[in-house]
């Protein structure tokens, strides 16, 4: 994949390296208007996963390969989402909110955090199962999955913390008035926080995996789950 392809021919499940993730968040927003509410997001989320990139540089975790194919199975629902803009497909319940309100007048922000609401609350358990099912792994309280993935949790406590800084720096949004900018910013992730979030995620995850034999009950599950999520970034959105 390189940065110049046709968005158009973008196969979701394409990326298989976080380099690759990267590429194609890079490429998505050199698509999009700079004053798209998915634009707020997607580049909120390749902030995130360029620091927690970093931060996990050299690091080792305690199940090989577990996050990192998390991460990519993780962005690969997001980068179906997205695609539905461009094709006009059927979007995703969660990210009905975002994808209507995308040229509305909304502080960056509300966008960035409805985004994340969509990707972190809905697809991200679902991601969990997904990765836990390819490598043959349980999402077990205690086990080596587990604590790489309270591993990250801590890496973006200290991300959320960078984030009114990337307004500043112009990095997600073209702010005119930063004080206000960062007020937004501070009152947002108030609150709502990746971290917290992250932890229910699990929880929703270790409820879908003990019904992945129960495809009925699964799915209503995941149906609630989006419905609710909507409901939410709604509420962000307002």
């Amino acid at each position: 994949m390189t940065a110049d392809e046709d968005p158009g021919q973008f196969d979701a499940t394409a990326c298989t390296t976080i380099p690759q993730v990267i590429a194609r968040m890079k490429q998505i927003d050199a698509a999009l208007p700079r004053n798209d509410g998915v634009a707020y997001f997607n580049r909120l989320y390749l902030q995130v996963t360029l620091a927690v990139d970093a931060a996990t540089a050299g690091v080792t975790f305690k199940q090989p390969g577990f996050a990192e194919q998390l991460d990519v199975v993780f962005a690969a629902l997001y980068f179906a989402a997205e695609e539905t803009i461009r094709t006009g497909g059927e979007c995703p319940v969660a990210w009905r909110p975002l994808v209507e309100e995308r040229s509305t007048d909304r502080a960056p922000i509300q966008f960035a955090i409805a985004g994340m609401n969509a990707h972190i609350d809905h697809d991200l358990p679902i991601a969990v199962v997904k990765t836990c099912e390819q490598l043959n792994l349980t999402p077990a309280n205690g086990s080596a999955a587990h604590a790489d993935y309270q591993s990250v949790n801590g890496i973006l406590g200290k991300v959320e913390g960078q984030v009114a800084g990337w307004y500043e720096q112009g990095l997600i949004a073209d702010i005119v008035d930063i004080d206000a900018a960062t007020k937004d910013v501070s009152n947002a992730l108030a609150m709502w926080s990746i971290v917290d979030a992250r932890n229910a995620a699990w929880s929703h995850a270790r409820h879908l995996w003990n019904l992945r034999h129960v495809p009925a009950l699964a799915d209503l599950y995941c149906d609630m789950l989006a419905r609710l999520v909507e409901l939410s970034s709604r509420g962000i959105l307002i």
